[in-house]
This record gives structure tokens, sequence and C-alpha cells, in this order.
């Protein structure tokens, strides 16, 4: 009873404190949005530029200069990535290895003049051969091929870009997420900012899937390998 009691005034003490977190916007967990929506909450130290009540004129806006280029440059601006990877390899190797070897041991004479004959002529006669002939032969491909707007997270200091984007798709219980990251020259972005993936440096791509497929394909457990490795069929 004194152990139930301690474990509700605990979970009292806790609750409010959890609660306040999520209303100041500061889960412990989310996803990529739920992160971006914080960030984007949280006071900066630089002042934005406000319009004047009944102008049609902002300073401070994107169409401000006409002249000026429309491409991803500043932090959480969106650039389309056109994803398209092809990795093939394939090695092949062969090995050849012959031995021969013969032994022959026998008494030629005994006793001085006279000859042995018979079994004593040849006491030992060993011989042996080994050969060996192998091939092996591996053969990998892959292909993957998505579009996907990532995000500017960084702005490096020679104006190359880092960029991170998500994609997650759920299809029949099927769930598939697409990461990607890498560095991007601006001189490389289309005026539609779009870049191939071929032109990321640095690039990560993952992709992570879970539903029925995956759990066929999963790495069987600990106890079923140390099993198969233990017994001889």
């Amino acid at each position: 009873m004194r152990i139930l009691t301690i474990l509700m005034l605990a979970g009292l003490v806790v609750d409010p404190l959890w609660a306040a977190d999520h209303r100041k916007g500061k889960p412990g967990t989310g996803n990529a949005l739920d992160r971006l929506i914080c960030e984007s909450q949280e006071p900066t130290g630089g002042q934005v530029a406000m319009s004047s009540p009944g102008s049609l004129y902002n300073g401070g806006g994107r169409l401000a200069d006409l002249a000026r280029d429309l491409r991803a440059a500043q932090v959480h601006d969106l650039v389309t990535i056109v994803v398209a990877d092809r990795a093939s390899a394939v090695s092949k190797g062969s090995t050849s290895s012959t031995r021969k070897a013969e032994t022959r041991a026998g008494v030629s004479a005994l006793a001085g003049p006279v000859r042995a004959s018979g079994p004593l002529g040849q006491l030992a006669n060993l011989g042996g051969q080994s050969k060996l002939d192998g091939q092996a032969e591996t053969s990998r491909q892959s292909v993957l091929e998505t579009t996907i707007s990532a995000r500017v997270t960084h702005v490096l200091p020679n104006g190359n870009l880092i960029v991170e984007g998500t994609k997650d798709v759920m299809i029949n219980s099927e769930r598939q997420k697409v990461i990607i990251r890498g560095v991007v020259r601006w001189n490389d972005l289309s005026p539609g900012n779009r870049v191939s993936s071929d032109r990321l440096s640095d690039l990560e791509v993952r992709v992570e899937g879970c539903g029925v497929v995956q759990d066929a394909i999963r790495r069987p457990n600990f106890l079923f390998r140390l099993l198969n490795g233990l017994l001889p069929f």
C-alpha cells in the first residue's frame, strides 16, 4: 500500500512537468516536422522586417528585388532532389593448385655380396597427390529511383548548402522511409530548385522499411544463428 501511494505521488509530480514541456512545444520525441515547428517557434536574434499597415510594398520580401535569384540560398529553403542511383559490382576469382610426392625405400644388398630379394627389396613405397580447383563469383546490383524535397539546414562559408530530407510512405501496412543528406553547390541548382543526386557531395541515402515484407526478410535471431553454427547438419 505504501509503495502504491509513492508511485501515485510520483505520477502527479512528473505529469505536470511533462505537460508543461509539451505546452512549450518541446516534446521529448517527434518526427522531422515536429522538430521544424519547434525550431520555428524559438525566438531568434535577428530582426524581422515588418510591413506598415496598408502598405503594398514589403522591403524584406523575396520579391522586393526583381533581379534577385529565387534559387535556394538560405536556411529552410527547399530543394527538390532527383535520386537515380544505380550500382553494380561483379567479382570473379579462381584458384588451382597441384602437388605430388612419392617416396620409396628398400634393401639392395644384405651382408655384403648377398642381394636382397622378395619382400626385403621394397620395404616401403609411399606416394601422395593433392589437387585443388576452386572458382568463385559474386554479383550485386541495386537500383534506387525517387524524387524527394529536402530542406537547407546549413549554409557553408563558401556558399555550399547542406540539405536534408525525409520521405515517409505507408501503403497497405507497409511503411517505407527514405532519408537523404548531402552537400550541394548553389550553382548546380536549376531555376526550379531541382538537382540530381549525382551532384551532391558526401551523399547519404538510407531506405528503411517495416511491415510484412520486412518481417519476412529480416535477419534470423541470435539463437537460430548460434544453433546453425554449432549443429553439423
